[in-house]
């Protein structure tokens, strides 16, 4: 309150924006480290938020670099020039890039952010470029809310996917996306899941031209450098849990390619339906749970089991019983766990129908 009452004392009027200015270069430095000169960034709070992570952005701008080898790419969103920043850093030179937005306040603040790069005032769904591969970042918050509906997104993902449907394009949408809605629309190229830090981050369609023959959907684990496709194999078996239990990156279960990613770490499901996967070596660098006891799922069994091994510390995975699922924080307290060792609790459900069972594997994570 001392450093704002000073600055109010020397800057005035322009206090607001010099505090806003300077917390959001904060925020920011984690979020675009790997993005030249972000330490002399102009941000918005809403721009900031929207904006990809570096390792994401420079993730996309190599896959187009590599892709469209010599095209000139054009940023019909380009908001304060996160995206731009992202293709220089990828070696593309400024006269092969272009930018565009209607929001006056972040096209200023892009041509200060990304010099050098041209950048005008324009609607994204009246095109002023020619012969350029796409990209365009539709804004997925309103009134303060994210927005889900890819009607609601601004501009309408559908009247983006009209307008360039004779173009190479890359669209980031929201990675909860409607898989199904997306085949409404008629969108026939791939869906790419990435996740940085072990977050899933955002999902990106990219329109046939830009990507290989046959691929539908794909995971990126940008931490690992991996790559998980819907062409790779996916022969992967149905057997009872061996020595470990893995909870795939999310990246790969939102794109639906666990069976893909247990196929190429040689592991296997523990159900068909459910994400969990089993082996008896870990995947390198991949955090998994070593299973010490199984056991049919009731609270009563499970705090009596925790309690016998003197559990005090408890992180607790659920997939396919709704009620821990809902609320597992609520059965941390429930079992009221007193003891020194620190213990991983996987619940999940087994089988269908009538033969569906609830099952607590009691485990010790790897790290």
């Amino acid at each position: 309150m001392a450093d704002v009452a000073a600055l109010r004392g020397r800057f005035g009027a322009r206090t607001p924006a010099l505090v806003e200015t300077v917390l959001l270069r904060r925020r920011a430095a984690a979020k675009l480290a790997e993005l030249p000169e972000t330490s002399r960034w102009l941000f918005t709070d809403e721009a900031l938020q929207q904006a990809s992570a570096a390792p994401v952005a420079r993730h996309r701008a190599h896959r187009i670099a590599a892709a469209a080898p010599g095209a000139v790419v054009h940023d019909v969103t380009c908001s304060i020039g996160t995206e731009l920043a992202a293709f220089l850093a990828a070696g593309l030179p400024a006269d092969r890039i272009l930018g565009s937005d209607l929001d006056p306040v972040r096209l200023a603040m892009a041509r200060h952010n990304v010099a050098g790069v041209v950048v005008a005032r324009a609607d994204a769904l009246a095109p002023v470029s020619r012969g350029t591969v796409v990209l365009a970042d539709p804004g997925r918050r309103g009134g303060g809310r994210r927005q889900f509906d890819p009607a609601d997104y601004q501009p309408a993902l559908d009247r983006l996917l009209d307008v360039y449907d004779d173009r190479d394009m890359a669209v980031k949408v929201a990675p909860g996306i409607d898989f199904e809605k997306l085949g409404a629309l008629g969108f026939a190229g791939e869906i790419e899941v990435t996740s940085w830090r072990a977050s899933v981050r955002e999902a990106c369609l990219w329109s046939p031209g830009l990507t290989e023959s046959g691929v539908r959907r794909r995971a990126v684990i940008l931490d690992r450098d991996e790559q998980i496709t819907d062409a790779d194999p996916s022969d992967c078996d149905v057997r009872p849990a061996g020595r470990w239990l893995i909870d795939p990156d999310g990246a790969v279960v939102r794109a639906g390619l666990v069976r893909q990613y247990g196929a190429r770490h040689g592991l296997w499901q523990l159900d068909p339906d459910i994400a969990y996967l089993s082996g008896d070596e870990l995947p390198p660098g991949v955090r998994g749970f070593e299973v010490l006891e199984t056991l049919a799922y009731s609270e009563k069994r499970l705090r009596q089991a925790l309690a016998a091994r003197d559990c005090g510390a408890l992180e607790i995975l659920v997939r396919g019983v709704r009620d821990v699922q809902a609320d597992p924080d609520g059965l941390r307290r429930r079992l009221r766990l007193r003891g020194t060792q620190a213990l991983s609790v996987v619940i999940t459900r087994l089988g269908t129908g009538a033969a569906a069972r609830a099952i607590a594997f009691i485990c010790r994570p790897s790290r």
